[in-house]
């Protein structure tokens, strides 16, 4: 089976293109680098000649709400009219537990509004709620870091490594689509301010973590329900020490940008 992974040269994109091919199915791993381009449309319809799954693993350049906006629903437009031209069976997205309840994050809106164009859309879908995954734990202080304080709330958290990630997109692409939506986590709840603390102390980074409920994640108040899944969320398998034996992090840091600077 033809397999088209757009975004497919990215972290989580490569992976799942990796554990498709070892299934044995024919994949296209295709990113702007590769001379796809959702946005312009260059490459796009032969990129999908026979091909009966597309996962759309593409993100946006700029986190700015007006460009990621734009970005979203461009790409999503010019996507699905390609695939329904090519007679796609099943399109995949990927998106992001909680992204209906903090209306605040610019990002988020964006992908809700990815979302509507795919339900929408006549060609059968699966849309693919995931948790933050552990490898943007580092992305998460810096953004909440002035001077050497990463001031973060002490909401629910429940991030998913990625290679578990890539695993249950593999597994989603292989399967018939839902026309819904599942949600996937991590196996361990935190606090978001804990597990933070917790990661940058085994890299040995001198930030201090200070929790705060009205600390606001890329703009958005969080309480223990707006990041983590409902019941029936599949769960990956890679806790926090796992992942972080086997990802090799960084054990020596030199001193953080942060937005004082």
């Amino acid at each position: 089976m033809k397999i088209v992974i757009i975004g497919g040269t990215g972290l989580i994109g490569s992976k799942t293109a990796a554990r498709l091919r070892n299934r044995g199915h024919e994949v296209l791993a295709v990113s702007p680098n590769t001379g796809v381009n959702t946005i312009t449309g260059e490459g796009l319809a032969n990129a999908l000649v026979g091909a009966e799954v597309v996962v759309d693993l593409a993100n946006a350049p700029s986190w700015e709400d007006k460009a990621v906006l734009e970005f979203f629903e461009t790409s999503g437009r010019n996507l699905l009219a390609a695939e329904a031209k090519a007679g796609v069976k099943h399109h995949i997205a990927l998106s992001i537990v909680g992204s209906e309840r903090l209306p605040e994050n610019g990002y988020f809106r964006a992908k809700l509004a990815q979302e509507r164009l795919i339900k929408g859309s006549p060609i059968p879908y699966t849309i693919v709620h995931s948790t933050q995954f552990l490898e943007f734990l580092k992305g998460i202080a810096d953004e909440a870091t002035v001077g050497t304080v990463a001031r973060l709330s002490p909401a629910a958290f429940q991030p998913i490594a990625s290679d578990d990630v890539a695993d249950i997109m593999a597994d989603v692409a292989l399967a018939k689509p839902i026309n819904g939506m599942i949600e996937i986590a991590g196996p361990e709840r935190f606090r978001m301010n804990e597990i933070v603390a917790r990661y940058l102390k085994a890299i040995n980074d001198p930030r201090r973590v200070e929790a705060d409920v009205h600390a606001r994640y890329f703009g958005s108040e969080l309480d223990d329900r707006s990041l983590v899944p409902g019941e029936g969320a599949r769960l990956g398998r890679v806790g926090f020490e796992d992942w972080f034996r086997q990802s090799q992090q960084p054990r020596e840091v030199q001193a953080p940008k942060n937005r004082a600077g």
